[in-house]
């Protein structure tokens, strides 16, 4: 008789290390959290408003498109154009999902077979890592350099007859990177030349700060063609309850995403798409106002962490809400992130669990509180690395 047990991909999926902390931190009262990755701020109050006026209405406790209401994906269509570059129509379509996590593993069971092999840049976002094992399919992973930033000639050298797409995330979680056009154009041009899609995440797109510039690899020439655009509306709209995002698939993949999609969930949650609506009404200016105050929380988080000396290293981070900071010393990263919650009261995820598996790395989120919360949290998590490092 067969052994009742889970299947052999799925066993082999890391577990998802959220929870993990998420327990430490409950089983310590006190404790600050700059584990998430979620912001501080509520949703627009039209998207409030239009997910309210859901409640009443019949039609959003039906059945909907299963790639998202009309409504909804003109709206992103014109947002796409006028902010991305992106022209919704010959080559590429909008799809709305239920978050860019699951548009993501959309985009992989609609690509790829068992065995095939996704190109990951590495620290990874861990959820990536995650759905392409559950796809049946090999994660390849290809460092970056000292800086986060991308290294082209060694994605090309991981390149196999196996390989169906180089993966990136600009701005990055968990480095906080931002990829420059040049290096997306590389990695664009390298997927054309290969015959690979290209996977661009681009959920943190707003979240840019000093001289740094967002750029849709969507939209160099040609690229619509084999580029597939990921974006969420959990993020920059505080809207991570519920669960909306949308992707811009190449018009060749659409039959394949339709399947995927309308047996995962029929169509996306319909109240949700409302309340998408209302963000799209409130439009990018919303985020980006909350954005400048992020700036200042991002240079108290940096000036905090250089207080530790040259046995902390922090790279460049000038996306996201995110820092990856490397620690010089012989530790275990989920020892550390243990010791400062249950000693020093403050919370930070393992950098283990993004693939940073070369040394110590924690991972710093600071756009779930507010700056005054942050700054103490980030005094705790300085007196307790001193002393976890003996300095």
């Amino acid at each position: 008789m067969q052994p009742f047990t889970e299947a052999e991909r799925i066993r082999d999926v890391q577990s998802p290390v959220i929870p993990i902390v998420g327990e430490l931190f409950r089983a310590n009262p006190g404790t600050i959290s700059l584990g998430q990755g979620v912001v501080h701020y509520p949703p627009p109050p039209e998207a409030l408003e239009r997910m309210q006026a859901a409640a009443t209405d019949p039609s959003a406790h039906g059945y909907g498109p299963v790639a998202g209401i009309p409504a909804l994906r003109d709206a992103l269509s014109r947002k796409l154009s006028e902010e991305n570059g992106l022209l919704i129509g010959e080559h590429c379509e909008v799809v709305v999902t239920a978050g860019g996590n699951m548009a993501f593993l959309v985009a992989i069971l609609a690509i790829a077979d068992p065995g095939e092999e996704i190109v990951l840049p590495s620290p990874y976002y861990f959820n990536h890592e995650m759905a392409v094992r559950i796809a049946g399919c090999r994660p390849v992973l290809v460092n970056t350099d000292t800086s986060y930033q991308l290294r082209p000639d060694a994605l090309e050298a991981a390149v196999t007859d196996r390989t169906r797409a180089i993966v990136t995330v600009s701005p990055n979680n968990p480095t906080g990177a931002v990829y420059p056009a040049d290096a997306l154009e590389a990695v664009s041009g390298l997927c054309r030349r290969r015959g690979l899609f290209h996977i661009s995440d681009e959920a943190y797109e707003y979240f840019i700060y000093d001289d740094a510039m967002h750029t849709s690899p969507g939209s160099f020439e040609a690229a619509s063609t084999y580029t597939i655009s990921l974006y969420s509306f959990s993020k920059a709209y505080g809207l991570a309850g519920a669960r909306m995002g949308y992707m811009v698939v190449p018009r060749s993949l659409m039959d394949a995403v339709r399947k995927i999609q309308d047996t995962m969930l029929i169509c996306p949650p319909l109240s949700s798409q409302f309340a998408a609506l209302g963000a799209m009404e409130a439009g990018a200016m919303y985020c980006k106002n909350y954005v400048r105050e992020l700036a200042g929380v991002r240079e108290l988080v940096v000036d905090e962490l250089r207080m530790l000396g040259e046995r902390v290293t922090v790279p460049e981070a000038k996306g996201a809400f995110y820092v990856l900071m490397r620690i010089d010393a012989d530790l275990g990263d989920l020892a550390v992130v243990r010791r400062l919650i249950e000693e020093f009261g403050v919370a930070v995820i393992p950098g283990s669990a993004f693939g940073a598996v070369d040394g110590c790395y924690l991972r710093v989120a600071y756009g779930a509180l507010e700056k005054t919360t942050v700054a103490t949290a980030m005094k705790r998590l300085v007196v307790g690395m001193r002393t976890i490092l003996g300095a």
